[in-house]
């Protein structure tokens, strides 16, 4: 029984389509992984949760990677296409991202590696945020519309870098990047507001990277944490206002929730995952320090929502996959 002769192009033609976006999916699944290590002491889940959800992560990670490096061999024009892309240019740093979760997700299993990939990936969330930024300021044209929450993972993204670095002793390394998210973070957040208030409503695909806007202070009040305090010490007053900025964005986008819930199935759902992981770890780490019953308690409610919330997209994103509903052409 031989094949279909348009089974290959067909197949081609899928890898061609292979969205960018699909690295968003390693960002959700790294931060349930560190989710899971920040719970595991507190709620007495050991560390095989988290080590089984580490090296799930580690393995969509290598096979998103290979399937996109396949499509920049085969069909490098859609890779240059999606570059230059309003949108979809602003996905590009969930590479270095993803690979900055997993050196903090191996800081507990094996310290040269966690090194190894900190370094690769703090060296490309650097070359990332400056070719995408220079594209923002660059001779082309961006419109108002082109702007969407999304556009925080490029800059704001280097707040992640200190999470593992100030423990690897990159101590002003990981300053320097913690400056420059920072500083995008209040310019790209009097943006993205300006362009919600005055301008026409996100179109129904970008509405959920709305939940992205949690993800800045949270991850900042994580990356404070490890550059300021020392062992035993209490937070103090900007990562008080870090924290709690991070819950005033999660109660602005959980009104948005159920409008943006009723919207077809879309990969931009993922940006869902991540921000909620982010919100749950910077939770659980204040009450580690505060010993804070009520945030361990709010740190495991967000938990068990993030595992719900993982699970279906991943269901989602299957159906989405058999239903020839993602990879192909928008």
């Amino acid at each position: 029984m031989t094949a279909s002769p348009t089974a290959a192009p067909h197949t081609e033609s899928r890898l061609a389509h292979f969205p960018i976006t699909f690295y968003a999916t390693t960002m959700g699944f790294g931060g349930l992984t560190l989710a899971l290590r920040a719970a595991a002491k507190p709620l007495g889940l050991g560390p095989l949760p988290y080590q089984v959800m580490l090296g799930v992560t580690a393995t969509a990670f290598v096979l998103i990677s290979l399937f996109y490096l396949a499509k920049a061999l085969t069909h490098w024009k859609e890779v240059y296409a999606e570059w230059h892309h309003p949108i979809r240019l602003s996905f590009f740093p969930t590479i270095s991202v993803s690979m900055l979760l997993l050196s903090i997700g191996l800081m507990t299993v094996s310290q040269p590696a966690a090194l190894a990939l900190w370094g690769v990936g703090t060296t490309l969330q650097g070359i990332l945020t400056i070719a995408v930024v220079t594209n923002w300021i660059g001779t082309r044209s961006f419109q108002h519309g082109h702007l969407n929450p999304a556009w925080f993972i490029p800059a704001v993204g280097n707040v992640i870098v200190p999470v593992a670095g100030a423990q690897l002793g990159f101590t002003e390394i990981s300053w320097l990047f913690f400056s420059a998210g920072m500083m995008f973070w209040v310019i790209l957040l009097t943006l993205v507001f300006n362009r919600l208030v005055f301008h026409d409503p996100l179109p129904g695909r970008l509405q959920p990277t709305l939940v992205i806007m949690i993800a800045p202070p949270a991850v900042a009040f994580i990356s404070w944490v490890r550059l300021t305090m020392g062992e035993g010490a209490e937070v103090d007053a900007m990562g008080h206002i870090m924290l709690s900025l991070a819950y005033v964005f999660a109660a602005l986008v959980a009104v948005q929730l159920p409008r943006i819930l009723r919207l077809p199935f879309a990969m931009s759902f993922w940006a869902l995952s991540f921000p909620v992981a982010a919100l749950t770890i910077a939770t659980l780490l204040y009450a580690e320090l505060s010993h804070s019953m009520v945030h361990q308690y709010m740190g495991t409610g967000f938990l068990g929502l993030l595992v719900v919330l993982i699970a279906g997209l991943v269901v989602r994103t299957l159906l989405g996959i058999v239903r020839g509903e993602i990879c192909k052409p928008e």
